[in-house]
């Protein structure tokens, strides 16, 4: 089979389509052939060396995908060959396939296609995670989405509305915050061209938002907490520019903000029952098209590179999507 491979921690660029021998369904395993996998911003930094996970080497990137079941390992019997399914993966879904322990995969419903399937998971699940059980956003309260064109600011924009709060979106370009309208967001914000805390500051009459979805990091961190209300909560979910922000602790005390960290893939290995129930949620979202991940790409594997180095540079809007196939 053919797979992108990541030979040696470095430069995106490094990366290659290779042929690599096809994986086997090993005991509690199944092998899917992968129809579609979506690229996410900590794909960009495994193969650098710089996440906080280093896979051994070689490793193909890729943590999401959709396909169908081709094998099932000893002792699956709850999934057979023909399903269609979707999952998360450490990494190895940049691939035409993937063994993956059988409990991971999820039955892609039936009115969902494969580049959705391959779409929806960890960023919607982030954001649900982040925007309820960490900040607990409550209705009429207002949202700030950082990086808001990304995939997982499309989702917070999204699951923000739905929870009934009202949206801000800042993002770098007229492009990119055009997109965060069309998925519901109530204002927007180009925080290169404009002042960030001096557009919240006209926006919520200097009151402040309630809630920061700060995905990206980097300079515009500190003047959007600065720009929170009494009680606001800085959600911090990525650093996407590539700088950790050196936060004056102060502006926690003064109006008694909380700056919260986001890290769902180990809270949903540590609450299971709450994540399938998370997951049911977004399912039942989908289902009434209250939410439609953002595939704004679909690219051939060999193309997969070139976009991480786009996404590693903030150059992308929404999800792009890769088809092994293709």
């Amino acid at each position: 089979m053919k797979a992108l491979v990541c030979n040696e921690y470095g430069p995106i660029e490094n990366l290659k389509v290779e042929d690599v021998p096809s994986p086997s369904a090993g005991p509690g395993q199944v092998v899917v052939s992968i129809q579609a996998a979506a690229l996410n911003f900590p794909d960009a930094l495994m193969v650098q060396g710089l996440y906080q996970v280093k896979p051994a080497l070689p490793f193909s990137p890729g943590a999401e995908f959709s396909g169908v079941v081709k094998a099932i390992g000893e002792g699956v019997d709850h999934v057979k060959v023909g399903d269609r399914v979707m999952a998360l993966v450490p990494h190895g879904a940049l691939a035409e396939e993937c063994a993956v322990d059988a409990r991971a995969v999820i039955p892609l419903p039936e009115d969902m296609d494969f580049a959705t399937g391959a779409a929806l998971l960890l960023t919607y699940c982030t954001s649900l995670h982040a925007l309820k059980d960490i900040a607990k956003l409550a209705a009429g309260e207002t949202l700030l989405v950082l990086g808001a064109s990304g995939g997982v600011g499309i989702a917070a924009i999204e699951i923000g509305k739905l929870m009934g709060a009202r949206v801000i979106a800042a993002a770098s370009s007229a492009e990119k915050l055009a997109l965060c309208r069309e998925h519901g967001a109530d204002e927007t914000i180009d925080y290169v061209s404009e002042d960030l805390r001096g557009r919240l500051d006209a926006l919520t009459d200097k009151r402040g938002v309630d809630v920061v979805y700060d995905p990206v990091g980097g300079t515009h961190s500190e003047a959007a907490l600065r720009a929170t209300a009494w009680g606001g909560r800085l959600l911090v979910v990525g650093f996407a520019a590539g700088d950790i922000p050196r936060i004056p602790l102060n502006l926690a005390l003064l109006k008694e903000r909380a700056i919260l960290g986001v890290y769902w893939g180990d809270w949903a290995r540590r609450n299971p029952k709450d994540q399938q129930a998370h997951l049911l949620q977004l399912l039942a979202w989908f289902r009434k098209q209250q939410i439609a991940p953002p595939v704004t790409e679909q690219i051939p594997l060999a193309g997969a590179a070139a976009a991480l180095q786009r996404m590693a540079g903030r150059q992308l809007r929404g999800k792009i999507v890769v088809l092994p196939g293709a």
